[in-house]
């Protein structure tokens, strides 16, 4: 079994997933868990994972691998995520696989099959990141091995987002945590901004996502799982 946990931001997630490396039987979402979790990822995390585990039947023991979204988002709420992911490979009597990914991958990637059939050219990843700024990435559609680092990242007010999207070759769709007045300015007609309800980020993605990045031989170890940190110097 896969345990997937997303705590980026204040819109918390997990899920358990059934990965055929891990268990017997086909890909299967098994339980998940999204919430509002502002900052009380502390106190929230471990307890929901302990019900879901608990509504399924299942020991901790059963975990075989253990994903986690790594940031950018809230500094405290993707060190939990992190230092619990790492508490699980650590403490389990089998280590499970790790795999960390970036939460904009996660962001991304239910669109990404779409946005090929749909002739996009790229998805463009976004997350609000506070104080009426955003965090994006661009993603080539198709392409859910994607682990962008920090400096592939880009950070900004609306309008720095907006002129990047004016200047790049569409058609584009925009994912995410979406103002509603991005494809309202002029020269972006080539942008197609996806309903923020259906970009909303879910542990259940990145429970798929994962094993799809475990079955490619991509993984991490405790050390080398790290959070995602942005500075933001414009």
């Amino acid at each position: 079994m896969l345990v997937a946990i997303d705590t980026s931001t204040a819109t918390a997630s997990l899920a358990l997933y059934r990965f055929p490396a891990t268990d017997p039987g086909s890909p299967e979402l098994l339980a998940e868990q999204t919430w509002q979790a502002h900052r009380r990822h502390t106190v929230t995390v471990a307890p929901v994972l302990r019900d879901l585990l608990a509504l399924q039947g299942m020991d901790p023991g059963r975990i075989r691998a253990v994903a986690v979204a790594t940031g950018p988002g809230s500094f405290t709420g993707v060190r939990i995520g992190v230092s619990l992911a790492k508490g699980l490979a650590l403490g389990l009597p089998t280590p499970p696989a790790l795999v960390g990914i970036p939460t904009l991958s996660v962001t991304a990637a239910p669109f990404l099959a779409l946005a090929q059939s749909g002739n996009a050219r790229a998805v463009w990843a976004v997350l609000a990141a506070g104080r009426g700024r955003f965090n994006w990435a661009v993603f080539r559609p198709g392409d859910l091995l994607q682990r962008p680092t920090a400096p592939e990242h880009r950070s900004g007010r609306l309008s720095r987002l907006q002129e990047e999207l004016r200047v790049a070759s569409g058609p584009i769709w925009v994912v995410g945590e979406v103002p509603q007045t991005l494809g309202q300015a002029k020269g972006l007609a080539h942008v197609h901004v996806v309903d923020p309800v259906s970009g909303l980020r879910r542990a259940g993605v990145l429970a798929w996502l994962a094993a799809h990045h475990l079955d490619a031989g991509l993984r991490d170890s405790v050390a080398s799982l790290q959070p995602l940190y942005l500075r933001d110097t414009h």
